[in-house]
């Protein structure tokens, strides 16, 4: 078979091969691990026939469809004006392709189908598939559903890591072999969910943090959706991805188009740290940073846990002075500041200041908030309504509800219907209306439930129209993506926002492997990391400031406590970490991530370039071992490298050995390791308590 008959799209780590054939559309050949096709024997030359299968070869294409040989999931599913099942066979596909892109044009003469794929490769590595359907035939087309892909996974494909989770528990990994029949991953709650996005890792025979194949699938979308593996029976596994829709919610009239989610896609032999990489770089490219470009992350101070419901403009004050005395350079006033605001069954929809509270308004005090060297930021819920408000009591047909049904409240809250453009309208004026009167440039954008009854795909698509219309009218705003904590973290509200609350749950412990979990998809200048209170708000438990600040380190540094209600000493170090972050936050933002596992339940994470990098060393648990064995650096291999130990948080226990000489030497010096050491015999580090972390400074040196 000539190179003419093969379509190939390469990234620097994975390649795609489709191969023209008889059929109108290509047949997939290899999605993996790169590979330079040369002269290949054509698959219906080397596909045999089988007992009991359809005569002709019937081999998976690049847009499978049912109902002529494909007994796979299919990538679309239509209706016609009748509601009778519309088939769709494509007889004609044209491909075309530039250095960076392959397009599949495909359309079906009786159905008047007309089907659009796209496969880009995008900044850092990885790979976005888009799919647009367009209706030119003489009738409506009811969409049932639209695959965002369907794709082969790899024949030595073994395990999928997905993650669950709820309120104060998100991010939990998940580890299953790769099914016999199937596996399915459904979210049906309007929105992502505290259980993550709809992702996966797919980890071939061997794979691991560092090396063997790995692939890893994000869809971009915010809204209810599916994610399912199959296996084949000829021998392979299937996947695909899909934003999920109401029975009769996406009909198209003739000349109207529609649109999939991209899924976005990482493919690496370098284990997860590669696939991870590929994604951080995905979801970089998505976000739109006021002027362009991400600047240094502001240190945040957020009121809530500090204040709650009970402030007032004299408190919020005393807050953002104590707030500007440890080193925060942006203020959030959160929940409570609007009008019958005591508590969380009053007020949502009515978004103007509490006169009780702020008789002048929000501009004097976002006014005095950056007199003191801060931005100011709000919180708001735009898509939320609470029964005891104005806006209720004038709108109580902008629900998302069903006439004549209970309507039932979560937080003593419904949801509004962003399907319609006069909510948004409001919703959008309401803020404007905010963000023009007043010096505000960030807003925490929250979503405290789940839609009951769902309004489908329009309700995200909603979200979205409003976000972008906001975000037209005042660029230079920043959005922080919040839904009781976890619940809306993805690559879909990722092209309008520029920060994610990881979680409401601020406890260091519980942060460990949430923080792992949330790097799977996204990048930690995006992840909303902050020092709360001990004991913990949300799990009763108490660490060491220093323990809670060096995780909170590893994202977005944020603050969510009093510091004037903390002794000295306490607001003091608290201080130092603020100055530690602001010093490393160019390392520790913007570059590569790196996870991996140590000896008797240490774990380490670095984040930095080739040329520099900072190392957490954990352990979470106390320890079984006598004395803790080196940690393996395996991205350290090559060169030299300087490593000088930089902090050293967490308990001093009674049960913990005192550091040896060479140990306390590397605080006041850097070591020079060879990176041959470092990533086969490892670093050597002291035993660890409880709830604790070293910090290292890693510098090549060349």
């Amino acid at each position: 078979m000539s190179t003419a008959d093969l379509l190939a799209l390469h990234g620097d780590e994975w390649s795609l091969v489709l191969e023209r054939s008889e059929r109108a559309v290509p047949l997939w050949r290899h999605l993996g691990a790169r590979v330079e096709p040369g002269t290949l024997p054509k698959l219906a030359e080397l596909r045999g026939s089988a007992t009991f299968s359809l005569e002709g070869d019937h081999a998976m294409a690049a847009l499978p469809v049912a109902g002529l040989g494909w007994f796979g999931p299919p990538i679309l599913s239509l209706r016609d004006g009748t509601g009778a099942s519309l088939p769709v066979h494509f007889d004609t596909c044209e491909a075309s392709s530039t250095a960076g892109s392959l397009v599949l044009q495909a359309a079906d003469s009786i159905s008047g189908i007309c089907f659009t794929s796209t496969y880009r490769n995008l900044p850092g590595g990885g790979l976005e598939i888009a799919h647009h359907l367009e209706n030119r035939s003489q009738g409506a087309v009811t969409v049932d559903r639209l695959a965002s892909a369907v794709l082969p996974l790899p024949a030595s494909a073994r395990e999928i890591v997905s993650w669950r989770g709820r309120h104060n528990a998100e991010l939990v990994e998940c580890r299953e072999p790769m099914p016999a029949h199937g596996w399915q991953r459904e979210t049906r709650r309007g929105l992502t969910g505290h259980g993550g996005l709809c992702g996966a890792y797919i980890l071939a025979e061997g794979a691991g943090w560092h090396t063997g194949l790995v692939m890893a699938m994000q869809l971009g979308w915010s809204g209810d959706a599916r994610l399912a593996i199959e296996r084949d029976d000829e021998g392979f596994w299937v996947a695909s991805a899909e934003a999920s829709f109401q029975p009769g919610e996406a009909v198209l009239q003739p000349g109207e188009s529609f649109t999939a989610p991209p899924l976005l896609v990482a493919i690496s032999p370098r284990g997860r740290n590669g696939a991870m990489a590929q994604m951080h770089g995905a979801v970089r490219d998505r976000i739109a940073w006021p002027g362009g470009a991400m600047r240094p992350r502001p240190v945040h101070l957020n009121s809530w846990e500090a204040v709650y419901f009970s402030h007032d403009e004299a408190r919020i004050v005393a807050l953002a002075q104590a707030a500007a005395e440890i080193g925060a350079e942006r203020f959030i006033l959160d929940d409570g500041w609007f009008r019958g605001r005591d508590h969380d069954r009053a007020g949502l929809g009515d978004w103007t200041p509490d006169a009780r509270k702020y008789p002048h308004g929000i501009a004097p005090l976002a006014d005095t908030v950056r007199s003191l060297g801060m931005e100011f930021g709000l919180w708001v819920e735009p898509e939320m309504v609470n029964p005891d408000s104005e806006l209720y009591r004038a709108h109580p047909d902008w629900l998302l509800a069903e006439d004549g049904r209970e309507r039932p409240t979560a937080r003593n809250q419904l949801v509004l219907d962003l399907r319609r453009e006069d909510v948004r309208d409001y919703l959008f004026g309401a803020l404007d209306k905010l963000l023009s009167g007043a010096s505000i440039s960030y807003l925490k954008w929250d979503h405290n439930r789940d839609h009951a009854p769902s309004g489908g795909a329009a309700q995200t698509r909603g979200s979205y129209v409003l976000l972008e219309r906001l975000r037209a009218a005042h660029p230079e705003v920043e959005i922080e993506s919040c839904a009781g904590g976890g619940g809306r973290i993805d690559a879909g509200i990722a092209a309008y926002t520029h920060r994610f609350w990881t979680s409401d749950n601020i406890d260091a412990v519980a942060r460990v492997p949430m923080q792992r979990g949330f790097l799977a998809f996204m990048p930690p200048e995006v992840m909303g990391s902050h020092v709360g209170a001990s004991p913990s708000h949300a799990t009763g438990r108490s660490q060491s400031l220093d323990f809670r600040a060096a995780i909170a380190c590893q994202g977005h540094l944020g603050v969510e406590l009093d510091p004037a209600a903390m002794a000295e000493d306490e607001r003091r170090r608290l201080a130092g970490w603020i100055e530690f972050w602001k010093e490393w936050r160019g390392v520790i933002h913007g570059g590569r991530t790196l996870l991996g596992e140590g000896a008797d339940g240490i774990v380490w994470q670095a984040q930095g370039t080739t040329e520099e990098m900072l190392l957490w060393v954990i352990r979470r648990e106390h320890g079984e071992d006598r004395r803790a064995q080196p940690v393996t650096l395996p991205f350290a291999c090559g060169g030299e490298w300087d490593v000088q130990l930089l902090r050293h948080a967490g308990q001093h226990g009674v049960l913990t050995p005192r550091a040896a000489p060479a140990i306390k030497a590397m605080r006041e010096a850097p070591h020079r390791f060879s990176g041959s050491w470092l990533a086969n015999a490892g670093l050597p580090v002291p035993a660890l308590a409880a709830e604790s972390a070293l910090i290292y400074h890693l510098k090549a040196v060349r």
